[in-house]
């Protein structure tokens, strides 16, 4: 498939509700979609996850906007691809940019699965027909909201709880929702927020029966996540660490680990988002799907990747109405009342991008050549 336009589009989407974790509260998002049209008029979309400031990682949307227009795109337009797995060769010298990469690799994936009218999740090597869906929920105002949040969410048939935490906003939130919610499969994230001296704080965790602790130390962390695993029972599961096959394998091998978050933007596509679900698999690691409060476009590459075999646990891969009032995709994501995505069975990533809505919320862009 040779790749003949590219177009860039950065468009502004609020949320229904703030989302604050222990980096920061975002109340809208700011998202940069691809556009690719390959020489036969067959097209492919991909959505790049960066945040509106660089907190969970150094990429951010203005970091990713020249990355993409000057550097990446110019590389892959005009190429003629065996494959959309050998995107990431054209980019293999640009240091860095998980994100940016990500965005033009994805929307190859879609135009493949398009090119040969298959479904993306088939095309990755997917087996499942439907996905388990858990909720993230970010900070609350009080721990009666937090439970309020939590109930609503368990009676629109979500398997899994997420909760975020940070120091000082911890054990008093999980005591309360434990007291509530007794029996619920619950995790805590904390994006970073502790230290390894907090361990004994941190200890105090296995008292709550938590299916794991995400990233509790350093975003780029591994060894003092492995010294903190040997030191508790909740097990840990590594975010922001893991940006790589190599990450993965090494953090499996210093023990820092017992659970894995693949998010395909964090760690530059889906070919090497593949390529850890593989290792984990292997290592029996269990991995599940994470969450960058991405649009329609974004959850679409998520549930075709979450139909993959390691992914046994349920991701943050959730329904459109949790976040927006209209999603960029048609239908949008809903969440069925045991808390299960379809996979879709269409061509490519399986929904309808709706050109109009994206028009309508576009601030800027640009087309490559």
């Amino acid at each position: 498939m040779r790749i003949e336009r590219i177009v860039l589009r950065h468009i502004r989407l609020p949320l229904l509700h703030p989302f604050e974790t222990s980096v920061g509260r975002t109340t809208e998002r700011q998202i940069i979609l691809v556009h690719l049209r390959d020489a036969d008029g067959v097209e492919g979309w991909g959505e790049c996850v960066a945040g509106e400031e660089p907190t969970y990682s150094e990429e951010w949307t203005e970091t990713a906007w020249p990355t993409l227009q000057h550097i990446l795109a110019p590389l892959l337009v005009g190429q003629e691809l065996e494959s959309a797995g050998h995107c990431e060769d054209l980019f293999e010298h640009i240091r860095g940019n998980p994100m940016a990469k990500a965005a033009l690799e994805t929307a190859c994936w879609d135009l493949e699965a398009r090119r040969l009218n298959v479904p993306l999740a088939q095309l990755l090597g997917g087996s499942r027909a439907e996905i388990a869906s858990g909720v993230s929920i970010g900070l609350q105002p009080s721990i009666d909201a937090l439970l309020a949040k939590i109930a609503h969410e368990l009676e629109s048939g979500y398997q899994r709880i997420k909760i975020k935490i940070k120091p000082g906003k911890d054990m008093a939130l999980l005591d309360a929702v434990r007291a509530r919610f007794p029996g619920i499969a619950l995790m805590a994230d904390a994006n970073s927020a502790y230290r390894l001296s907090d361990a004994p704080v941190l200890r105090q965790l296995d008292r709550f029966r938590l299916m794991m602790i995400e990233q509790p130390l350093g975003h780029d962390d591994i060894a003092d996540h492995a010294r903190l695993q040997r030191e508790i029972d909740t097990p840990i599961c590594l975010d922001e660490s893991i940006r790589s096959a190599r990450d993965a394998r090494q953090a499996i091998d210093a023990g820092a680990c017992r659970i894995i978050n693949i998010k395909v933007g964090r760690v530059g596509g889906h070919a090497e988002a593949r390529r850890i679900e593989s290792i984990c698999r292997e290592r029996k690691v269990a991995v599940w799907s994470g969450g960058m409060l991405e649009a329609g476009i974004g959850r679409a590459h998520n549930i075709a990747l979450s139909s993959l075999p390691g992914f046994t646990l349920p991701g943050d891969v959730s329904a459109s109405a949790r976040y927006f009032e209209e999603d960029i995709i048609e239908p949008p994501v809903t969440v069925s009342p045991r808390g299960t995505i379809a996979v879709p069975s269409g061509p490519g990533i399986g929904f309808a991008v709706k050109l109009d809505r994206i028009e309508a919320l576009t601030v800027r862009s640009a087309v490559i050549p």
